[in-house]
Order: C-alpha cells, then structure tokens, then sequence
C-alpha cells in the first residue's frame, strides 16, 4: 500500500511517493496542450520550495497531465502584450531562473516525454537531469523558435550546444526542424526511449540515480578541431553565417541573433550566454519580421479550429476516390491515404496511370523507410489505403471524389455526369481545376450542390495550401465536409469564390506578365529572378514558370483575359517560347538550361535570339520587384473587393501558403499596410504613366488612400 501525498497549484500536480520518487505533472485546465506561461513562475516556484523542503524526496520525474503531448512551447500570445524589448527580455530571464533552479537542485529530475515537447518544452527537459521519451510516432523534440521570427529564449540556445555538440544544435535551431525520438536519442537529446506503457517506471528508475557526469557530445576528430578549439570554432561560426546570409538574404534576422548569441556562451561562459539570449530574445521579439511571422501563426492556427460554413458540422469523409493518376492525383491519393488515414482508390483510363501513381507514393514512403523515420510495416500499411481501378468498380459507396483530369471542360463535365451515375446521391465532387470556373463544371450536373472546387498546388505532398471553391449553389455541408477534409489532408484550405483563376492564380498571373514584360524591355532574365528571391520569394518568377510548365502556367491567361479583360494579356514572349516546343524542367527546354554541370541553374542565352533580344541591365533589382509585386498588390485588393476571398486574413495565407509570398512580411495586406496604402497608390500611378494603364491602382485602394484607412 502507498501512501502518495498530492498537492495542486493551478496546472501543477505534486504526488509524493513512499519510492522517494516524486511525480510533477503539467496539466493546463482547459487546453488541449500544455504551454508555458509566465504566470506559471510562482506555482513552479512554490512546487520546487516543497521539493527542496522536503529531504525524503530522492528524484523528480516531470511530466505531463495530457495524453498525447509533453510541452508544446511557451504561449506566444504573451509576447504581445511587450511593449519594449527589455519587457520580452524580462520574460526571458524568468524563464531562465527557473530552469536554472530545476538544473540546481538537490533532486535528480527527469523529464518524462510523450508526444511534441518543443521550444520551451524541450528547453524544460533540457534542465532536468535525465530526458527519457516514448516509441511514439508523435514523439518529437526541437527548438522551432526560429520560425516565429525568435530564438530559444529559456537556455535553450546554450544548453543544447553543450549537450549534443554546438554543429548538430546550431542546425536544429537555424532551421527549427524537430527531430524524433530515435534522432534525438542518436543526437544524445534524449537518455533512452520506451514504450509509453513502461515511460513512468524507467523514468522513476533514472530519478534514483545520481546526476550524471556528462561526458563531452560524441565527435569526429574533424569536429572536435572546429568546436573545441578557437580558430576552429571561428570558422564554424564565419561559415555558418555565410550559409545561413545565403539563404536569407538578410530579410530574417533571427539566424544571425541565434549564431551570435551560441558562439557568445561557447567563447564567454554559459552565464554570459544566457545574458546574451534573453537580450537578442527581447530585441527579437520587436522587430516587424517577428511579428509578422507571429500573425501567420495566429491566423493558421484560428482557420484550424473554423469550419468551412460557421455553425455547419462537415461530415466525415470515409471512403475517397480520385480520377486522373498523374501527378496531382497521385499527390491527393499520397496525403488522403497517409494524412487523413482513408482508403483512397484512383480511376485511370490506362493501367500505366493507375501504377504511376501508386509509385508517387512508394517512392515517398520508401525514402522515410531507408532513412529510418518509419518501419516498412507502416509503409505497407498506408501504401494498402491505395487501390486502383479502369472503370467505377469500388465507386459506389465513395464520399467524395477528388478529380484531377486534363483542364477541358467537356470531359470534366462527363466526369460529374459519371459520378452522379455510379456513385451515391450525397457523394460530393470535388474537382482540382487550376483555371475553369466551377460554375461551368457544374453547368450540367443533376446534384449540383455537390460540386465543388478543391484546387490543391503542386507538389501535392509539400504544398501546404488549398483553395476550397464554392459556386453559387454549392451547399453549405458540402463547403463544410470538404474544408474539414481538406485540413485532414494535411492542408491550409482557403474558401475563395467562384471565378476565373480563383485567387491564387489570380493575383499571380500578373506578377508572371510583369516578369514577362521585363524580358521583353530587355531585362536579363537572371536579374530578374534574383531581384524577387532577394525581395522574399522562394524562386524567382521565371525559374517558378519553368518548374511549373511554360504550357501549364500559361493556360489560365485565356480564362482571364476573357473574364477581366486586357490587363491581363500576356506578353507575346509566352507564344514564342511555346511555339519553339519549350515547356520548361519536364522536357528539359524552357527559359533555363538542363544540359552540362548546373541544369537549371543557368539562362539558356537561346532564349534571347528566339525573342530577338540583347539583354542589358536597366533597371534596380528594387524596381524590378517593385513592378512585379505592385502587380501582385493590386490585383490582391480587387479579389478583397470583390469577396473573392473572405478577409485579408485569408488573402494573406494564401499568398504566402500558394506562391511563397514572403512570410516575413506578412501577406499582401499586411505588406500594404505596412507600406501605407496611400503610398502603394502613389507607386501604382507612377507606374501607370510611366509603363502603362495595367499599373492603374484598384479603385478599392484609391478610396482607402482617400480614407487613409487599412485592411487590419
């Protein structure tokens, strides 16, 4: 019989055990993850007094109160309420004192893991003495800050380095990927892993050892000369800063902090460190990337918990069928069958279809298989969600149905017609069109509330976003269901009105025009694309065209042109590369070069004498990305104006979410707000008599400029 002693304070359970082992568990009342806030300080504070008070204590093991997660970091919605960098840097600091103390104290503490312990988490973890965590696939460890605009601020950037070595921590916080339970125990994170079954009991095993004596991160010889001595651990830091400005261009400034606050604690000492990081912590936290990158987190994680209709509940979707095996479906099929976890069957008209995208899969699933993230017996498992079929057999009961066949009207219509003929009555069609209005799709269909548009972007697998497009009398639970099944997928899903290119294709069509007309003014295409990556894009416009498919990016012009008219003709360059059999990286012929040592990385100088064409410099890299995303602006206020999408809010993640608008400055609302609208009006019609009437500002930003209002 035992006689456990509890004691609670808020989110803090305190269970005192005859073993000598007492368990602190972390549970936030009404939260469905725990996050640290720092109106926790006095009830840990309080716990760790008992602890210390209390000489039968022996060990410590921390824990979490949820099922399914340790720590998800520390609540972010308090940094807002920072009105200067030394009120963030406070924070900071109250976090460091108390993990210090966890690391002090008399007590062996261990951290008990389950499911994500990350940011704060895992800087929780790291000050106890031992860290033992479960097999389970949603086990992960890391220090994801960075992507917020921010770094660890709790120890985190000086105790990870001196734990697993300062090369394999650095690469964890620059790029704040996670790593798994098995990574984190090869890194040396973590001190062993368990089945979650027996994760308490080794962990009450480790709480009656002795605080270890930490021998030095494990390293090759060439490593230990970078980290361990002084002009090696130079160049480490001057190389990672070259890698890191590479990438960033200098538009992020969180790297930079990150690298300098390490080397600050590996140079001066762990107390200078951490002084160091609480400092970058706060200034961090002030700067506008920051907090544009906070939004983003805002925005996501609000459109996470909305349904597509407001008080419609979606149905589940249980059963899935595609139509089309190229690579958009075999994309679907990939994130319904291992993100949603549903049988998905794809329709071919050829067999070799059918195989090529079971492959799209395989090919996935077998490279996490080789790398160890996953056992080929759960390959199999998800690779056996995918069946394939020539005709509608296995059709009958299907939910809904995602089609991904060519971009011609007639036979997408025949498609709603086969579907309705050989499925069930309530069974929706969702078509992956890029550029026909839904309304057309659905112009013949018997049922057609259940059509519906689910516009995914290419690659499947890694695009996060996906227009969800409603056309006038697509039903509500039909919006609903395929939203929630969107987001089961994996996806970021936007509602967008019904109308030619939607919104993503639509405010891109003229920024890939404007690129378009620069190369016809004579601008060297390489000066173009890299005008924009150093303006925040992940790939220049043309280099994005070539990756796309000259033929695919361009096919959505005529839908436009007719429905809006001229501002969006294309430049004849489009014809002229398309005429001379140019689609771009899939048939190795494009604006780019495949061919010799860098393919695609390289202008193939053809494409100038093909246009008639000596390129020479002109313009600034500035005013070249100004010309293109004014473009981008402009026609991102009209879709707002015209209820294309819902709210600037939406606007802004799917631009950023669909074409890599730069995150950092928010999405093209917010970027317009940022410059002022009155502003972004003055540039427009500075363009518009200087270059022509397509730069004529929407009326919808001539009235805000009047106004001097914003969009949030």
């Amino acid at each position: 019989m035992t006689n456990d002693v509890q004691a609670t304070s808020g989110a803090f359970t305190l269970t005192k055990q005859d073993n000598g082992v007492a368990i602190l568990t972390m549970d936030v009342p009404g939260e469905s993850m725990n996050t640290l806030k720092a109106a926790f300080g006095d009830e840990i504070s309080a716990m760790l007094d008992d602890i210390d008070a209390d000489t039968s204590i022996k060990g410590v093991v921390l824990t979490s109160g949820k099922a399914n997660s340790f720590v998800a970091g520390a609540d972010i919605s308090m940094l807002a309420a920072c009105n200067t960098a030394e009120d963030a840097t406070t924070i900071a600091a109250g976090g460091q004192a108390i993990f210090d103390r966890i690391e002090r104290m008399k007590a062996t503490f261990v951290a008990a893991i389950n499911g994500p312990a990350l940011g704060g988490g895992l800087e929780l973890a790291l000050a106890c003495h031992y860290r033992i965590c479960t097999d389970s696939p949603s086990t992960q460890v890391g220090l994801p800050e960075v992507q917020l605009g921010l770094l660890p601020g709790s120890g985190g950037t000086q105790r990870l380095p001196r734990l697993i070595g300062i090369q394999q921590a650095m690469k964890m916080m620059l790029t704040g990927a996670p790593a798994r339970a098995k990574q984190a125990k090869k890194y040396g994170i973590v001190d062993d892993v368990v089945p979650q079954s027996v994760l308490l009991k080794v962990a009450e095993q480790f709480a009656l050892k002795r605080k270890p004596e930490r021998e030095a991160a494990q390293k090759s010889v060439m490593d230990k000369m970078l980290e361990n001595t002084g002009p090696g651990r130079g160049m480490m830091f001057k190389k990672a800063r070259e890698a890191t400005f590479a990438k960033t261009k200098g538009n992020y400034p969180a790297p930079g902090y990150i690298i300098d606050v390490i080397e600050t604690g590996m140079r001066d000492g762990i107390e200078a460190g951490l002084k160091a990081e609480a400092e970058a912590f706060g200034k961090l936290v002030m700067t506008p990337e920051s907090f544009q990158l906070r939004q983003i987190f805002f925005a996501t994680t609000d459109m996470k918990k909305e349904n597509g209709i407001e008080g419609v509940a979606p149905e589940k979707m249980k059963k899935v069928g595609v139509l089309g095996g190229g690579l958009m479906g075999g994309g679907i099929a990939f994130v319904t069958s291992t993100k949603a976890g549903v049988p998905v069957r794809i329709k071919d008209v050829r067999p070799e279809g059918i195989a090529n995208a079971m492959k799209y899969s395989y090919d996935i699933l077998n490279k996490k298989v080789k790398k160890r993230f996953m056992r080929s017996s759960e390959m199999q498992k998800q690779l056996s969600l995918i069946t394939g079929t020539l005709d509608y057999s296995g059709y009958q009961d299907t939910d809904i149905v995602v089609e991904a066949v060519f971009e011609d009207l007639d036979l997408k219509q025949k498609m709603v017609a086969d579907i309705e003929e050989n499925c069930k009555e309530n069974t929706i069609f969702a078509s992956n069109t890029s550029s026909i209005p839904i309304t057309q799709i659905a112009a013949k269909a018997a049922r057609p509330e259940n059509v519906i548009g689910l516009h995914y972007f290419s690659p499947v697998d890694k695009m996060p976003l996906a227009e969800v497009i409603a056309h006038e009398t697509t039903s509500d639970q039909v919006i609903s269901s395929t939203v929630e099944f969107a987001k089961k997928q994996g996806k970021t899903p936007v509602v967008v009105k019904d109308g030619a290119g939607f919104y993503v294709n639509r405010i891109l069509a003229p920024y890939m025009n404007e690129a378009a007309s620069l190369i016809l003014a004579g601008e060297p295409i390489e000066h173009i694309d890299k005008s924009l990556v150093k303006f925040g894009f992940p790939v220049g416009p043309v280099k994005l065209l070539d990756e796309v498919g000259i033929d695919v990016g361009t096919k959505i012009i005529p839908f436009l042109v007719e429905a809006f008219g001229e501002r969006f003709t294309a430049p004849s360059a489009f014809d002229k590369v398309l005429a001379d059999g140019r689609k771009g990286k899939k048939n190795q012929k494009g604006f780019y070069s495949y061919e010799g040592k860098k393919p695609g990385k390289e202008v193939d100088e053809s494409i100038y004498s093909l246009l008639g064409l000596t390129p020479s410099t002109k313009l600034s890299e500035k005013e070249v990305a100004e010309r293109c995303v004014l473009m981008m602006l402009n026609e991102a206020a009209r879709c707002l104006d015209e209820s294309v999408i819902r709210n600037a809010r939406d606007g802004d993640i799917g631009a950023i979410f669909g074409i890599g608008f730069p995150p950092f400055l928010g999405g093209p609302f917010r970027y317009m707000d940022t410059l002022g609208i009155k502003h972004v009006v003055e540039r427009l019609n500075h363009y518009a008599s200087t270059v022509g009437d397509k730069f004529a500002p929407a009326d919808v930003l001539v009235k805000m400029a009047e106004e001097n209002s914003s969009f949030y």
